[in-house]
């Protein structure tokens, strides 16, 4: 996985002001021309990096960057 692979996705997730949680689908769109099950490695390589967190209410996995990962503790139950 390069890092502006990685790169692109932190960069996507940081543009969308006011939103602090994302789904797997939203964080595809940062790498439109790979296919899903790539970008799922990607992703959870930087969740073991402790590049992204991700966030569950049981049903739903969202994904967050670290810095928001106490907001997200907050917000609990609540919705995005």
């Amino acid at each position: 996985m390069s890092d502006a692979e990685k790169q692109a996705i932190l960069d996507f997730m940081k543009s969308k002001k006011g939103k602090t949680k994302h789904y797997f689908n939203e964080l595809c769109k940062a790498l439109p021309d790979m296919k899903m099950r790539q970008v799922k490695k990607i992703i959870n390589e930087m969740v073991n990096d402790g590049q992204l967190k991700y966030w569950s209410s049981g049903s739903t996995t969202l994904y967050l960057l670290p810095e928001h990962a106490d907001l997200g503790a907050e917000e609990k139950g609540m919705g995005d």
